[in-house]
C-alpha cells in the first residue's frame, strides 16, 4: 500500500527539508520504500544521513505547497529523539527511519528502510473527499512535465466540485492554490474555478 504524506531530511546545513513522499509501507508500517529520484533534495539527503522522519497528515494545505517547493517558512519541529532530525510539530504520526538499502542504479531510487521510532501527536481529523481531492490534484501538479496538460485540466475540473461541496477554509485555500499553480505553468483551466 502506498501512504502519502511529508517527508522530513536533514540538509548539509544541518536545516529541514519538507518534501511529500508516498511510501510503500507494509501493514504493520515498519518497512518504509522510498521512491525519490536522484536530483531531489530527499534522495541527496538520505544518501548522506541514512535516516529520515516521515509523517502522516491531513493537513492538506502543507502537503500541497510542499509538492510545488512553495512551503514557505517551513513549518514548526522539534528534534527527533530516534534519529538526528526533525518531525513537524503539526503532524499526526510520524515515524523515524533508518535506511536499510538504497539502490540509486536507476534514476528513480529505491531505498528500503526501517521504522525505528514513531510518536502520535494529534487525532487524524478522519476522512474527507475534499482533502482526497487536494491530495490528488498536488499530485498533479508535479506531473506537469509528464502528462498532457488538457488532461491535468480535465482533471482538476473533476476534482473542484469535491472540494467546494466537502472542503473547509483550508482545503479551498490549497486548492485555489494548486489551480494557480498550474494555471501559471499553461494548464488551461476555467478561471472561476468551477467546472466549465
Amino acid at each position: 500500500m502506498i501512504l502519502e504524506g511529508l517527508l522530513t531530511t536533514t540538509a548539509a546545513d544541518s536545516s529541514v527539508h519538507v518534501a511529500p513522499m508516498g511510501p510503500i509501507v507494509d501493514e504493520s508500517l515498519q518497512t518504509f520504500t522510498l521512491r525519490p529520484f536522484q536530483t531531489s533534495t530527499s534522495y541527496q539527503n538520505l544518501k548522506r544521513t541514512g535516516v529520515g522522519v516521515f509523517h502522516v497528515t491531513d493537513d492538506v494545505e502543507m502537503l500541497a505547497r510542499a509538492a510545488v517547493g512553495r512551503l514557505r517558512p517551513v513549518p514548526s519541529t522539534k528534534r527527533c529523539h530516534s534519529v538526528n532530525g526533525f518531525v513537524l510539530s503539526d503532524a499526526c504520526r510520524w515515524f523515524a527511519l533508518k535506511v536499510e538499502e538504497l539502490d540509486d542504479a536507476q534514476e528513480r531510487t529505491t531505498i528500503v528502510c526501517r521504522a525505528i521510532g514513531q510518536g502520535e501527536l494529534r487525532p487524524f481529523f478522519g476522512l474527507n473527499r475534499a482533502k482526497h481531492a487536494v491530495v490528488e490534484a498536488s499530485i498533479l501538479a508535479t506531473r506537469l512535465h509528464l502528462l498532457a496538460h488538457d488532461e491535468i485540466a480535465r482533471q482538476f475540473v473533476a476534482l473542484r466540485p469535491l472540494v467546494d461541496k466537502t472542503g473547509g477554509a483550508a482545503e479551498l485555500r490549497a486548492f485555489a492554490f494548486l489551480e494557480e499553480y498550474v494555471r501559471n505553468a499553461g494548464v488551461p483551466l476555467p478561471t472561476t474555478g468551477g467546472a466549465a
